[in-house]
Protein backbone atom coordinates (compact mmCIF):
# COMPACT_ATOMS: atom_id res chain seq x y z
CA UNK A 1 0.00 0.00 0.00
CA UNK A 2 2.87 2.38 0.71
CA UNK A 3 4.00 1.94 -2.90
CA UNK A 4 0.56 3.01 -4.17
CA UNK A 5 0.32 6.00 -1.87
CA UNK A 6 3.80 7.26 -2.66
CA UNK A 7 3.29 6.88 -6.42
CA UNK A 8 0.06 8.88 -6.18
CA UNK A 9 1.53 11.52 -3.88
CA UNK A 10 -0.78 10.41 -1.07
CA UNK A 11 -0.22 9.97 2.62
CA UNK A 12 -2.70 8.14 4.83
CA UNK A 13 -2.58 7.33 8.50
CA UNK A 14 -5.05 5.27 10.47
CA UNK A 15 -6.05 1.65 10.96
CA UNK A 16 -5.49 -0.93 8.25
CA UNK A 17 -8.37 -1.50 5.86
CA UNK A 18 -9.56 -4.88 4.52
CA UNK A 19 -8.34 -4.31 0.96
CA UNK A 20 -5.23 -2.23 1.58
CA UNK A 21 -2.68 -3.05 -1.12
CA UNK A 22 -5.16 -4.82 -3.41
CA UNK A 23 -5.65 -3.73 -7.04
CA UNK A 24 -9.18 -3.73 -8.45
CA UNK A 25 -10.58 -3.21 -11.93
CA UNK A 26 -14.28 -2.34 -12.06
CA UNK A 27 -15.72 -2.16 -15.57
CA UNK A 28 -18.70 0.04 -16.34
CA UNK A 29 -17.81 2.12 -13.30
CA UNK A 30 -18.41 5.74 -14.25
CA UNK A 31 -22.00 5.67 -12.97
CA UNK A 32 -24.64 3.48 -11.33
CA UNK A 33 -23.74 0.12 -9.83
CA UNK A 34 -20.15 0.17 -11.07
CA UNK A 35 -19.37 3.56 -9.53
CA UNK A 36 -20.88 2.46 -6.21
CA UNK A 37 -18.72 -0.68 -6.30
CA UNK A 38 -15.59 1.35 -7.06
CA UNK A 39 -16.41 3.77 -4.23
CA UNK A 40 -16.97 0.92 -1.76
CA UNK A 41 -13.79 -0.98 -2.69
CA UNK A 42 -11.76 2.23 -2.57
CA UNK A 43 -13.18 2.87 0.89
CA UNK A 44 -11.77 -0.52 1.91
CA UNK A 45 -8.35 0.48 0.62
CA UNK A 46 -8.11 -0.98 -2.89
CA UNK A 47 -6.38 0.88 -5.71
CA UNK A 48 -9.08 1.32 -8.35
CA UNK A 49 -9.14 1.29 -12.14
CA UNK A 50 -12.35 2.85 -13.45
CA UNK A 51 -13.65 2.07 -16.93
CA UNK A 52 -16.72 3.24 -18.79
CA UNK A 53 -18.30 5.89 -20.97
CA UNK A 54 -16.99 9.24 -19.82
CA UNK A 55 -15.35 12.36 -21.19
CA UNK A 56 -11.89 13.36 -20.01
CA UNK A 57 -13.10 16.06 -17.66
CA UNK A 58 -15.63 13.85 -15.93
CA UNK A 59 -13.10 11.01 -15.67
CA UNK A 60 -10.62 13.31 -13.96
CA UNK A 61 -13.31 14.54 -11.57
CA UNK A 62 -14.34 11.00 -10.62
CA UNK A 63 -10.76 9.88 -10.01
CA UNK A 64 -9.99 12.92 -7.90
CA UNK A 65 -13.19 12.59 -5.87
CA UNK A 66 -12.52 8.93 -5.01
CA UNK A 67 -8.85 9.57 -4.28
CA UNK A 68 -9.60 12.52 -2.00
CA UNK A 69 -12.39 10.68 -0.17
CA UNK A 70 -10.54 7.42 0.42
CA UNK A 71 -6.83 8.27 0.14
CA UNK A 72 -6.16 5.51 -2.36
CA UNK A 73 -5.03 5.86 -5.99
CA UNK A 74 -7.65 5.78 -8.72
CA UNK A 75 -7.15 5.89 -12.48
CA UNK A 76 -9.49 5.85 -15.46
CA UNK A 77 -9.12 3.71 -18.58
CA UNK A 78 -11.30 4.26 -21.65
CA UNK A 79 -10.90 0.74 -23.10
CA UNK A 80 -13.64 -0.28 -25.54
CA UNK A 81 -14.79 -3.58 -24.06
CA UNK A 82 -16.43 -4.66 -27.31
CA UNK A 83 -12.93 -5.48 -28.62
CA UNK A 84 -10.98 -8.41 -27.20
CA UNK A 85 -7.61 -6.72 -27.62
CA UNK A 86 -8.82 -3.63 -25.80
CA UNK A 87 -9.89 -5.71 -22.81
CA UNK A 88 -6.44 -7.29 -22.62
CA UNK A 89 -4.83 -3.86 -22.96
CA UNK A 90 -6.97 -2.55 -20.09
CA UNK A 91 -5.55 -5.20 -17.78
CA UNK A 92 -2.00 -4.69 -19.06
CA UNK A 93 -2.16 -0.93 -18.42
CA UNK A 94 -3.59 -1.55 -14.95
CA UNK A 95 -0.73 -3.91 -14.11
CA UNK A 96 1.83 -1.37 -15.27
CA UNK A 97 0.18 1.37 -13.20
CA UNK A 98 -0.50 -0.47 -9.95
CA UNK A 99 0.73 -4.07 -10.16
CA UNK A 100 -1.07 -7.40 -10.63
CA UNK A 101 -4.86 -7.21 -10.62
CA UNK A 102 -6.26 -9.10 -7.64
CA UNK A 103 -9.93 -8.07 -7.84
CA UNK A 104 -11.88 -8.02 -11.09
CA UNK A 105 -15.48 -6.81 -11.12
CA UNK A 106 -17.04 -7.40 -14.54
CA UNK A 107 -19.93 -4.96 -14.43
CA UNK A 108 -20.14 -3.32 -17.87
CA UNK A 109 -23.28 -4.02 -19.84
CA UNK A 110 -25.61 -2.71 -22.51
CA UNK A 111 -29.21 -3.51 -23.41
CA UNK A 112 -31.58 -3.53 -26.39
CA UNK A 113 -35.21 -4.63 -26.34
CA UNK A 114 -37.19 -6.09 -29.22
CA UNK A 115 -38.79 -9.29 -30.54
CA UNK A 116 -36.39 -11.89 -31.89
CA UNK A 117 -37.57 -11.60 -35.48
CA UNK A 118 -36.94 -7.85 -35.45
CA UNK A 119 -33.82 -7.88 -33.27
CA UNK A 120 -30.96 -6.16 -35.15
CA UNK A 121 -28.04 -8.60 -35.53
CA UNK A 122 -25.57 -5.81 -34.83
CA UNK A 123 -27.27 -5.22 -31.47
CA UNK A 124 -27.06 -8.94 -30.69
CA UNK A 125 -23.33 -8.92 -31.48
CA UNK A 126 -22.67 -5.78 -29.40
CA UNK A 127 -24.56 -7.07 -26.35
CA UNK A 128 -22.81 -10.45 -26.44
CA UNK A 129 -19.43 -8.75 -26.91
CA UNK A 130 -19.71 -6.37 -23.95
CA UNK A 131 -21.94 -8.35 -21.58
CA UNK A 132 -20.33 -11.78 -22.03
CA UNK A 133 -17.19 -11.92 -24.17
CA UNK A 134 -15.51 -9.07 -22.28
CA UNK A 135 -15.98 -11.06 -19.06
CA UNK A 136 -14.12 -13.98 -20.64
CA UNK A 137 -11.29 -11.85 -22.03
CA UNK A 138 -10.71 -10.01 -18.76
CA UNK A 139 -10.90 -13.21 -16.70
CA UNK A 140 -8.50 -14.99 -19.02
CA UNK A 141 -5.97 -12.19 -18.66
CA UNK A 142 -6.06 -11.78 -14.86
CA UNK A 143 -6.03 -15.46 -13.89
CA UNK A 144 -2.31 -16.19 -14.40
CA UNK A 145 -1.27 -13.42 -11.99
CA UNK A 146 -3.93 -14.45 -9.48
CA UNK A 147 -2.69 -18.05 -9.61
CA UNK A 148 0.91 -16.96 -9.06
CA UNK A 149 -0.08 -14.89 -6.04
CA UNK A 150 -2.45 -17.53 -4.65
CA UNK A 151 -5.27 -15.03 -4.21
CA UNK A 152 -7.93 -13.48 -6.38
CA UNK A 153 -11.54 -12.36 -6.43
CA UNK A 154 -13.65 -12.25 -9.60
CA UNK A 155 -17.19 -10.95 -9.30
CA UNK A 156 -19.40 -10.93 -12.36
CA UNK A 157 -22.43 -8.66 -12.30
CA UNK A 158 -25.04 -10.80 -14.02
CA UNK A 159 -28.75 -10.13 -13.49
CA UNK A 160 -31.99 -11.74 -12.47
CA UNK A 161 -32.08 -12.35 -16.21
CA UNK A 162 -29.09 -14.63 -15.77
CA UNK A 163 -31.48 -16.98 -13.93
CA UNK A 164 -34.82 -16.44 -15.65
CA UNK A 165 -36.07 -15.20 -19.01
CA UNK A 166 -38.21 -12.28 -20.14
CA UNK A 167 -39.68 -11.59 -23.56
CA UNK A 168 -37.99 -9.13 -25.92
CA UNK A 169 -34.59 -9.39 -24.20
CA UNK A 170 -33.07 -12.28 -26.15
CA UNK A 171 -29.49 -11.02 -26.32
CA UNK A 172 -29.39 -9.71 -22.75
CA UNK A 173 -30.89 -12.89 -21.29
CA UNK A 174 -28.58 -15.09 -23.37
CA UNK A 175 -25.52 -13.07 -22.33
CA UNK A 176 -26.39 -13.01 -18.64
CA UNK A 177 -27.12 -16.76 -18.59
CA UNK A 178 -23.72 -17.15 -20.20
CA UNK A 179 -22.11 -15.03 -17.49
CA UNK A 180 -23.59 -17.27 -14.79
CA UNK A 181 -22.31 -20.36 -16.61
CA UNK A 182 -18.85 -18.86 -17.09
CA UNK A 183 -18.79 -17.98 -13.39
CA UNK A 184 -19.35 -21.63 -12.46
CA UNK A 185 -16.64 -22.87 -14.81
CA UNK A 186 -14.16 -20.28 -13.55
CA UNK A 187 -14.91 -21.23 -9.95
CA UNK A 188 -14.37 -24.94 -10.65
CA UNK A 189 -11.10 -24.35 -12.48
CA UNK A 190 -9.68 -22.13 -9.71
CA UNK A 191 -11.11 -23.86 -6.64
CA UNK A 192 -7.71 -24.91 -5.26
CA UNK A 193 -5.84 -21.75 -6.24
CA UNK A 194 -7.04 -19.31 -3.57
CA UNK A 195 -9.30 -17.66 -6.15
CA UNK A 196 -13.06 -17.27 -5.94
CA UNK A 197 -15.47 -16.38 -8.72
CA UNK A 198 -19.08 -15.46 -8.07
CA UNK A 199 -21.95 -13.76 -9.85
CA UNK A 200 -24.36 -11.28 -8.32
CA UNK A 201 -27.77 -11.16 -9.93
CA UNK A 202 -29.60 -7.89 -9.27
CA UNK A 203 -33.21 -7.30 -10.16
CA UNK A 204 -34.20 -3.71 -10.82
CA UNK A 205 -31.74 -1.32 -9.21
CA UNK A 206 -32.41 2.40 -8.88
CA UNK A 207 -29.80 4.02 -11.12
CA UNK A 208 -29.92 7.22 -13.19
CA UNK A 209 -30.63 5.09 -16.28
CA UNK A 210 -33.63 3.42 -14.62
CA UNK A 211 -34.93 6.79 -13.42
CA UNK A 212 -34.87 7.97 -17.05
CA UNK A 213 -36.80 4.85 -18.08
CA UNK A 214 -39.45 5.53 -15.45
CA UNK A 215 -39.96 9.11 -16.65
CA UNK A 216 -40.05 8.06 -20.31
CA UNK A 217 -42.60 5.29 -19.75
CA UNK A 218 -44.80 7.52 -17.62
CA UNK A 219 -44.89 10.11 -20.39
CA UNK A 220 -45.42 7.52 -23.13
CA UNK A 221 -48.31 5.77 -21.38
CA UNK A 222 -49.89 8.75 -19.66
CA UNK A 223 -49.59 7.26 -16.18
CA UNK A 224 -47.81 8.34 -13.03
CA UNK A 225 -44.18 7.45 -12.36
CA UNK A 226 -45.28 5.53 -9.25
CA UNK A 227 -47.62 3.42 -11.38
CA UNK A 228 -44.83 2.68 -13.84
CA UNK A 229 -42.64 1.52 -10.98
CA UNK A 230 -45.22 -0.74 -9.33
CA UNK A 231 -47.06 -2.19 -12.33
CA UNK A 232 -44.34 -2.30 -14.99
CA UNK A 233 -40.80 -2.35 -13.66
CA UNK A 234 -41.42 -4.01 -10.30
CA UNK A 235 -44.33 -6.20 -11.32
CA UNK A 236 -42.25 -9.35 -10.71
CA UNK A 237 -40.21 -7.99 -7.78
CA UNK A 238 -42.23 -9.00 -4.68
CA UNK A 239 -40.78 -6.37 -2.35
CA UNK A 240 -42.06 -3.67 -4.72
CA UNK A 241 -38.92 -1.65 -4.10
CA UNK A 242 -35.76 -1.10 -6.06
CA UNK A 243 -32.51 -2.51 -4.80
CA UNK A 244 -29.98 0.24 -4.22
CA UNK A 245 -26.54 0.51 -5.78
CA UNK A 246 -25.12 0.48 -2.25
CA UNK A 247 -26.73 -2.90 -1.52
CA UNK A 248 -25.14 -4.40 -4.61
CA UNK A 249 -21.78 -2.78 -3.87
CA UNK A 250 -21.71 -4.01 -0.28
CA UNK A 251 -22.52 -7.55 -1.42
CA UNK A 252 -19.61 -7.43 -3.85
CA UNK A 253 -17.30 -6.02 -1.18
CA UNK A 254 -18.27 -8.89 1.12
CA UNK A 255 -17.38 -11.38 -1.62
CA UNK A 256 -13.91 -9.79 -1.76
CA UNK A 257 -13.33 -10.25 1.96
CA UNK A 258 -12.02 -13.12 4.06
CA UNK A 259 -15.45 -14.21 5.32
CA UNK A 260 -16.41 -15.17 1.76
CA UNK A 261 -13.39 -17.40 1.10
CA UNK A 262 -15.59 -20.50 0.77
CA UNK A 263 -18.20 -18.85 -1.47
CA UNK A 264 -17.37 -19.62 -5.08
CA UNK A 265 -19.39 -20.52 -8.13
CA UNK A 266 -22.49 -18.93 -6.62
CA UNK A 267 -25.12 -16.81 -8.34
CA UNK A 268 -26.38 -14.52 -5.58
CA UNK A 269 -29.76 -12.92 -6.16
CA UNK A 270 -30.32 -9.31 -5.12
CA UNK A 271 -33.80 -9.06 -6.58
CA UNK A 272 -36.40 -8.61 -3.83
CA UNK A 273 -37.61 -12.18 -4.31
CA UNK A 274 -38.13 -11.98 -8.09
CA UNK A 275 -36.44 -15.32 -8.82
CA UNK A 276 -38.18 -17.00 -5.85
CA UNK A 277 -41.38 -17.35 -7.92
Amino acid sequence: MVRFLQSAGLDRTGPARPLDGRVAIVTGSTSGIGLAVADTLAGQGAAIVLNGLCDAGEAERLCRALTDRHRTPVRYDDADLSRAGAVTDLVDRSVRAFGPVEILVNNAGIQHVGPIEDFPPEQWDAILAINLSAVFHATRRVLPDMRRRGWGRIINVASAHGLIGSPFKSAYVAAKHGVVGLTKVTALETAEAGITCNAVCPGYVLTPLVEQQVRAQAAAHGISEDEVVRTVLLAEQPTKRFATVEEVAETIAFLCGPAAASITGAAISIDGGWTAH
